[in-house]
C-alpha cells in the first residue's frame, strides 16, 4: 500500500488516499474514482509529501490500515442501522430537513459530487461513508 497526499481543484481541500500502487491511482483518478471528501469533486491533484527517510520507524503499515478500514465500516453498519435509506434522493431529502420542511431524522442515501458540492455550499452537513463488503454483493 502506499499513501498519497491528495488535493482538490479548486477548492484546494487536503486528504490521503491509500492505493495499491502509483498505477492504481492514476487509474481510478483517470477514471474519477477519487473523490474529494469534504466536497465531492473528482477533478485530484498528488500535493506535495514529505519523502519517507530510510531508518526512520513508520508506524501503523496495512495491518494497522486494515484495521481502521475495520472500524470505519463498523461505524458505517452502526449508522446505517439507526438511519433512513433514502436512496438517489440524499440531497433533496437533505435540503428539506435542514429547512425545516419534514421532521428532522438521520438518512443516508447516494449523491453526486455536484449535489455534495451544493448542500455543502448550503451549509449543510454530509459525509461521505467508507464502502461496506456487502454493498458489492
Amino acid at each position: 500500500m502506499i499513501t498519497f497526499s491528495l488535493r482538490c481543484e479548486p477548492e484546494g481541500h487536503s486528504f490521503d488516499g491509500w492505493f495499491r500502487s502509483s498505477e492504481d491511482f492514476e487509474t481510478q483518478n483517470a477514471g474519477h474514482l477519487v473523490a474529494c471528501p469534504v466536497c465531492g469533486t473528482t477533478t485530484i491533484d498528488k500535493a506535495l509529501m514529505r519523502p519517507a527517510l530510510s531508518g526512520t520507524k513508520r508506524e501503523g503499515g496495512p495491518q494497522e490500515a486494515a484495521k481502521m478500514m475495520a472500524a470505519l465500516q463498523h461505524l458505517a453498519r452502526e449508522a446505517r442501522a439507526k438511519a433512513d435509506y433514502v436512496g438517489p434522493a440524499f440531497a433533496e431529502e437533505a435540503r428539506r430537513i435542514h429547512y425545516g420542511e419534514v421532521e428532522a431524522r438521520q438518512i443516508y442515501g447516494e449523491a453526486s459530487p455536484p449535489e455534495v458540492k451544493g448542500l455543502v455550499e448550503e451549509g449543510i452537513a454530509v459525509m461521505p461513508m467508507p464502502p461496506l463488503p456487502e454493498d458489492k454483493n
